[in-house]
C-alpha cells in the first residue's frame, strides 16, 4: 500500500495523482521550492520524485530552466488508447456485477452529472478519470490497478491541451451511465463492446481536437 512505499515514490504519487485531477496542466512549470514545501519534503526527496516522473514520461528536465510538466504527443495518445482498450474492456468482460468497484463508478457518474450541470469541466473530467480507474478496478489487480494510474496521468495530460473541454467530457458522462447500467444488470460482454466504442470516439474526438488546436 501506499504508506508502504519509500518517501520518493509516495511524494511521486501524489504528484501523480495530481496530474489526474488535472491540478497541473502541460507545459507548468514545477518549481522545487514550491513543491517541496506543498508536499512538506525535501528537496532532495522532491527531485527523486521528480526523476522517477521524468522516467514514467510524465515531467521532463530542461537544462538551466528547471522540471515541467510533459505534453503527450499524437503517437502517445494513440498508444494510450490502445492501452486502454486492454486493461478496460477485459476488466469488464470479466467483471462481477456485485464488485465493489461498481459503487464508486456509480459515485463517479452521479458526481459528473451534477458538474456538467453546473458546467463544471475540470470536476467532470476528474468524475471521469475515478469511473474509468474503478473500471480497472473489477480485474482485482492491484498491478493493474497501479499500471493504470501512470497512463490516467498521461490521460489527463492529453486533455488539459484542448481547448473545448465540455466537447471532451460531456457527451460520455451519459455513455458511462450506460455501460455501468449494463455491469449492474450482469451483461458484462455487451458493456464491453460499448466501452470498446466509447474508447474509439474519444480517441478520436481527442485527436480531432488536437488537430484543430495546432492550426
Amino acid at each position: 500500500m501506499t504508506e508502504n512505499l519509500p518517501l520518493a515514490d509516495r511524494v511521486a504519487k501524489d504528484i501523480r495523482d495530481l496530474l489526474i485531477t488535472g491540478a497541473l496542466a502541460p507545459g507548468q512549470r514545477l518549481s522545487e521550492a514550491a513543491f517541496s514545501e506543498r508536499l512538506d519534503v525535501s528537496r532532495n526527496s522532491l527531485r527523486e520524485a521528480f526523476r522517477l516522473l521524468t522516467k514514467d514520461g510524465l515531467l521532463r528536465h530542461e537544462a538551466n530552466r528547471g522540471v515541467f510538466v510533459s505534453a503527450p504527443s499524437t503517437d502517445q495518445i494513440i498508444d494510450i488508447y490502445r492501452v486502454r482498450r486492454m486493461l478496460e474492456c477485459s476488466a469488464l468482460r470479466q467483471a462481477w456485477p456485485r464488485h465493489p468497484a461498481t459503487t464508486t463508478m456509480r459515485d463517479a457518474v452521479e458526481y459528473a452529472k451534477i458538474h456538467r450541470d453546473l458546467k463544471q469541466w475540470r470536476e467532470v473530467g476528474s468524475a471521469n478519470m475515478r469511473f474509468h480507474a474503478a473500471v480497472v478496478d473489477l480485474s482485482d489487480s492491484s498491478r493493474l490497478s497501479d499500471f493504470y494510474a501512470r497512463v490516467a496521468a498521461e490521460l489527463r495530460l492529453s486533455f488539459g491541451l484542448l481547448k473545448d473541454p465540455e466537447q471532451l467530457h460531456s457527451p460520455f458522462v451519459d455513455m458511462n451511465e450506460q455501460i455501468l447500467s449494463l455491469v449492474e444488470k450482469g451483461n458484462v460482454v455487451e458493456a464491453a463492446a460499448q466501452m470498446e466504442q466509447y474508447l474509439n470516439l474519444s480517441e478520436r474526438t481527442v485527436l480531432k481536437a488536437l488537430e484543430r488546436a495546432a492550426k
